[in-house]
């Protein structure tokens, strides 16, 4: 049977010098996750600079995300940011942050879903999933769910207030395992696969959930990028867990971005008005070199529905909890 396909037209791609290149932010409302370290953090600043009325940095524990708001907050003394304990590992976690936010915030212009983790080392989340996958997707699938009635509200509210869902990916997502996603592995360690590949199929999903969302919810702009290779502590612990891929690593580095450049991606897609909703962008804004697995409407359609069943347990006990 001819597998169902879903096209990507390609750009050309664009010239950024980041924070000059954004435009005014007055008035609007941003949530970063991972803003505490590396892409996050400079993605903070960044935006900051642009004067939205609040931006809330996540972190893993209230006291990273304390330290980095307090920190950037002297750098950028205009602009409130407001420390959020998320640990995307734990779905009670995202939950309790969610219901934080949603508690003392109506408004929601810019979700920026920028944190990760890669490890060597197999594992698992709090919730048993794999711990790629239960943290770089399904802890921000289920976030996004969780606060998509607040960027609904800012949307409708305002016709012209563009609300935006960056997901951060990676071009790793095409080393990802045969078929795309190994669905009968993903409450386990999935030792049967490498480390890149662990990664590389939550990376994937990634994609497909924000193509997906964006079909469904066109009222809002939605796209997955990669931010390149990147001088990052995310990419400093995998050269930490073995000894060849350390070796790789630190040769790796000496080619790698500074996160003032990598930077740049994510924050294009956040505020440039040449992003297509649902697309996946390479840097910087070039478009049209997704692998093939995001392509296929089949396995998207299946990730989807994988989704609706895993998190709706959290999403109805939010409902009760308020």
């Amino acid at each position: 049977m001819k597998q169902n396909t879903m096209s990507l037209p390609r750009t050309k791609g664009f010239k950024s010098k980041a924070a000059t290149d954004i435009p005014p932010l007055l008035g609007k409302v941003i949530l970063v996750t991972g803003g505490s370290t590396g892409l996050g953090r400079q993605s903070v600043i960044e935006l900051a600079q642009r004067k939205p009325s609040l931006i809330w940095l996540t972190a893993r524990s209230s006291e990273r995300a304390k330290t980095a708001a307090e920190e950037i907050q002297r750098v950028v003394p205009d602009v409130p940011i407001k420390p959020l304990a998320l640990d995307l590992a734990s779905c009670r976690s995202v939950k309790t942050a969610a219901k934080t936010f949603c508690d003392s915030c109506d408004r929601l212009d810019i979700l920026l879903l920028n944190a990760g983790t890669m490890s060597y080392t197999p594992g698992m989340t709090e919730d048993g999933y794999e711990v790629h996958f239960g943290t770089n997707y399904l802890g921000h699938a289920l976030l996004t769910k969780l606060l998509l009635p607040t960027l609904l509200s800012t949307a409708q509210a305002d016709p012209d207030s563009d609300v935006r869902i960056i997901f951060v990916s990676s071009a790793v997502h095409k080393q990802a395992p045969a078929g795309g996603i190994q669905f009968d592995n993903l409450k386990s360690k999935a030792t049967n696969l490498d480390a890149m590949a662990r990664y590389g199929q939550s990376k994937l999903a990634v994609i497909l959930f924000a193509k997906e969302l964006a079909r469904q919810y066109p009222q809002v702009k939605i796209a997955s990028v990669h931010p390149g290779a990147v001088k990052t502590p995310l990419s400093a612990s995998v050269s930490s867990k073995n000894l060849l891929l350390r070796c790789l690593m630190i040769v790796g580095r000496l080619f790698m971005s500074s996160v003032e450049d990598g930077v740049k991606n994510q924050l294009w897609a956040a505020t440039s008005g040449a992003v297509i909703s649902g697309e996946y962008y390479e840097p910087i804004g070039v478009s049209g070199k997704a692998g093939k697995y995001v392509k296929d409407a089949v396995l998207a359609n299946k990730l989807w529905e994988w989704t609706e069943k895993e998190i709706e347990g959290y999403r109805m006990r939010l409902v009760e909890a308020q």
